[in-house]
């Protein structure tokens, strides 16, 4: 278990293969229509912030009690965050929204949107596109001007109906998610090579954030590699990692990389294919997003039977280390296993959660 480095020649080589592949797959995102809801309601179909009618909302179909909501201060002395535009709807008790959408039969998508609690801590978004269904808890904020969340599924048929539903019951009626934009992100199922078991190593495939969002993009817990939002990789733990683009965050390569966020509660897993009792070599990056995220960090790593603890110091200026080991393989199925040991908040927001970054894992066997 001697930290080593990789022949920097070959990783080059093997990541801009990579990388090329991703830029090829990469389709544009898109919001659905009136998906950042600014597109305003005909007045006779809003009674002060009430919408009235299933049709009321633009290019939506609405059931239950939906709030047509402007962003920022609110009546009894509450704030709103919008940061996706001006505009926002606000799901109350047993509510919901649904758009029905065009899709590829077959193809993997990412539903992308700006979400977040309003009055309640166990506050939880439905998301539905049949015969998909999962709920992504809201209670934890990840960061005070609103959570961006990526939701993965694959389209049956060439039509998709996608509704958004609050299934709580609160003491006030109006209590439930905030939206404010939503957006779908096209992917293709990333492959290993020769050179790398891994696949989407780099993260260069992923849920990139359309909107002028500086917080990155959460994955939801407990997301399966089937339907995941960050293609190839298992969202395993208890709360969100964060997908983050290196156009608002250091990311050590490429364009994407992974944050762990919530410490031994965030954690992500892949499944690769090995040989019985062949010795393997994993190498991978970890660093900080050059975000406010200072401290003593800790990434563990589990490979077969096989732990690896990888210390990092940031002081928030975007560095990085990457480290290499070596484990044998016990079974034709090896799952590959990284979460934060510690928990970290930005020194310029103590309200966010943050952590190390991971980018670029590689495993191929030992020759």
């Amino acid at each position: 278990m001697v930290v080593t480095l990789v022949c920097p020649l070959f990783l080059a080589l093997l990541f801009a293969t990579s990388a090329f592949a991703a830029l090829q797959s990469r389709s544009p995102e898109a919001y659905l229509q009136n998906g950042n809801f600014e597109e305003l309601p005909n007045p006779r179909f809003i009674k002060k912030t009430k919408l009235i009618g299933k049709y009321s909302l633009p290019k939506w179909e609405i059931n239950g009690l939906v709030e047509y909501i402007t962003g920022g201060p609110q009546s009894g002395g509450m704030f709103f965050p919008v940061t996706h535009g001006v505009h926002a709807v606000r799901l109350g008790n047993e509510a919901s929204i649904s758009q029905t959408i065009k899709v590829k039969p077959g193809q993997l998508y990412a539903l992308i949107l700006g979400a977040s609690r309003t009055c309640a801590q166990d506050e939880v978004l439905r998301i539905s596109v049949p015969p998909q269904t999962g709920d992504v808890p809201l209670q934890t904020l990840y960061s005070l001007d609103g959570d961006v969340i990526a939701w993965g599924f694959k389209a049956t048929s060439n039509v998709a109906k996608v509704t958004l539903h609050n299934p709580g019951v609160q003491e006030d009626p109006t209590c439930g998610p905030l939206l404010d934009a939503i957006a779908i992100r096209e992917f293709y199922p990333p492959m290993p090579t020769r050179a790398n078991l891994v696949k989407n190593p780099s993260f260069e495939e992923g849920p990139f954030p359309i909107f002028n969002s500086t917080n990155g993009v959460l994955l939801p817990p407990q997301q399966q590699d089937r339907f995941s939002p960050l293609p190839g990789w298992i969202i395993e733990s208890l709360k969100a990692v964060k997908f983050i683009d290196a156009k608002h965050f250091n990311v050590p390569f490429g364009l994407g990389a992974v944050e762990l966020v919530a410490g031994r509660e965030s954690a992500i897993a892949q499944i690769i294919r090995t040989e019985t009792n062949k010795v393997y070599n994993i190498t991978f990056s970890v660093g900080d997003a050059k975000n406010g995220c200072h401290g003593s960090m800790m990434v563990e790593a589990f490979a077969a039977k096989d732990t690896f603890k990888v210390p990092f110091k940031s002081v928030g200026k975007g560095k990085f280390v990457t480290v290499s080991f070596k484990f044998k393989a016990i079974a034709p199925r090896t799952r590959l296993t990284f979460y934060s040991s510690y928990y970290h908040t930005r020194t310029d927001d103590f309200g966010s959660l943050c952590g190390p970054v991971l980018d670029r894992v590689i495993v191929f066997p030992v020759a």
